[in-house]
């Protein structure tokens, strides 16, 4: 155990989470085995070796696979009540390890401890909502064209539901779906990152407590580990109905023709590149928190983080200025260290990426503003800690219309109406996150109409970065098309009925149609 994590209490956090030095990475909620190569896992605050899973073999999938669809069966015939108990016991067991799983958060993803801390909390939330949600699982009642009759829509649990997260929420996401489907009836098969398998196998030890104090059938908590091919072994099961899916646009390719192949359900959460819109009539000090902690919270690593900063020629220098002095007070280091503002990214594949974009920015004529660069010496070893750069590009860069990553941000000018920033904000193939920095109500409403921001969240007067989990939480185009968390987003999870019921003595037939015999 190095220094900084004994310093942190990292030890304390394993063991609250019953974590071992070597951790199978398949479960049921009742058997855990693997029998699949082990992956070791490294933090990207010190580089220091946190821990081992054994990853999920074919065979070791086909056990869980089973357990799920046999398990689903029972707790489909639980009501909806009684399994919105269980997502509250197991929330009041979040509750309790809120502060371990945090720490671990923070230390295998990278993300500061504040965010780490926050990360839960959104687990929290979510299974509050869950509980509430599982006594409105609502359906409509329709007035029927027959005399005599009744037609009315339902809800009933869907089967097997596969998650796939990604390693920036390694946590989160998964709890968005899974606290939903379990309130819904489903049983959940989740494959979390290979990247934070630790986590993983936190998260499930604490649901397997809980379900089994509930006498909870195995499969309806289960967990699989491993990279892309174990992830395939769900993606093309005809037995999962549903995946969602959260990562990479090309990842969620992959994933979209795998499941379309076999008629599957897809719920995809993919990338984005968030613009915020900075009108003459904005406030330039809110201006600069949304957009430097959009741009370089969580190292940039948000599926919402602010890629692009389209500002008005009459505000730009101004804005531009008061950006890069922000930048001058950045602290970079260990994130668990809560003096510092940014972390760092998950490894140096990430850290290629970000140089990369650096690179491409310059050479197709962008000018930066802010110089990049990979930190060393005491504090850094992990070889991952970068600065946050900004750099004034053209929104028809490809390195702008590529979403990179890393903290990155991209500054660049419109003249004229709103709806010259509108065009450049949609103007490239993502629609996750949009914000508009503006005392105009003019040009805010115009950003939320019909002709306004294409993407799925649209805010005013706030960053593109931290969505709550009462809305539902997704985007348009290449980010996939996928909702989850709230609103109405449970509704994928379940499979609709329509209902007709006849209390008459004759059988009328739809539209008028004559029938007899």
């Amino acid at each position: 155990m190095s220094k900084i994590a004994e310093e942190f209490g990292i030890k304390q956090a394993l063991k609250d989470l019953g974590l071992k030095d070597i951790n199978n990475g398949t479960s049921t909620g009742t058997d855990w085995f693997s029998n699949g190569e082990i992956i070791e896992s490294y933090s990207p605050v010190d580089g220091a070796l946190i821990g081992k899973v054994k990853s999920t073999t074919k065979e070791d999938y086909e056990k869980v696979i089973t357990a799920a669809e046999k398990g689903f069966k029972e707790w489909r015939t639980w009501t909806a009540p009684q399994r919105g108990e269980v997502v509250r016991q197991f929330n009041d067991e979040l509750r309790r390890l809120k502060e371990p799983l945090g720490k671990l958060v923070s230390y295998e993803m990278g993300k500061s401890y504040q965010e780490g801390l926050g990360e839960v909390q959104e687990m929290i939330d979510i299974c509050d909502f869950a509980v509430g949600l599982s006594r409105q699982l609502y359906g409509l009642t329709m007035h029927s064209e027959r005399p005599g009759h009744r037609m009315y829509e339902q809800y009933h649990p869907l089967g097997v539901v596969g998650i796939i997260s990604a390693f920036n929420f390694p946590v989160a996401v998964w709890s968005w779906n899974t606290a939903l489907a379990w309130v819904c009836g489903d049983a959940c098969i989740w494959k979390g990152s290979e990247k934070t398998p630790m986590t993983s196998v936190a998260c499930q030890n604490i649901a397997a407590r809980i379900f089994a104090e509930n006498n909870v059938p195995a499969g309806i908590s289960s967990l699989i580990t491993g990279d892309y091919k174990v992830g395939e072994m769900m993606t093309k099961d005809e037995r999962v109905p549903l995946i969602s899916a959260t990562g990479s646009i090309r990842m969620g390719k992959i994933v979209a023709q795998a499941v379309a192949a076999r008629l599957g359900k897809s719920l995809l959460e993919l990338g984005g590149n968030n613009a915020i819109i900075v009108t003459p009539d904005a406030n330039i000090k809110n201006t600069v928190i949304g957009a430097v902690f959009g741009a370089v919270g969580t190292c940039g690593q948000r599926c919402t983080s602010t890629r692009r900063l389209i500002v008005h020629e009459d505000v730009y220098d101004k804005v531009k200025d008061a950006i890069v002095n922000a930048y001058k007070q950045i602290r970079i280091g260990n994130p668990l260290d809560e003096n510092n503002h940014v972390g760092p990214l998950i490894d140096k594949d990430a850290v290629k990426n970000y140089q990369a974009a650096l690179d491409k920015v310059v050479e197709e004529g962008g000018k930066v503003l802010v110089e990049g660069g990979v930190l060393e010496g005491e504090g850094y070893e992990s070889g991952c800690y970068v600065k946050p750069a900004i750099a004034e590009a053209e929104n028809h860069f490809e390195i702008v219309q590529h979403e990179t990553f890393a903290p990155v941000l991209y500054i660049m000018k419109y003249k004229g109406d709103v709806s010259n920033a509108l065009e450049l904000q949609n103007g490239v193939k993502q629609g996750l996150s949009s914000a508009i920095m503006t005392n105009n109500l003019r040009e805010a409403e115009r950003f939320l109409s019909a002709e306004g921001s294409d993407c799925g969240i649209a805010n005013v007067n706030i960053g593109t970065s931290g969505a709550e989990i009462g809305g539902a939480f997704g985007g348009e185009k290449e980010t996939g098309g996928g909702r989850e968390s709230g609103s109405d987003a449970w509704k994928i999870y379940m499979r609709r009925q329509t209902n007709t019921i006849n209390y008459t003595t004759e059988l009328p037939l739809a539209q008028g149609i004559k029938f007899d015999l």
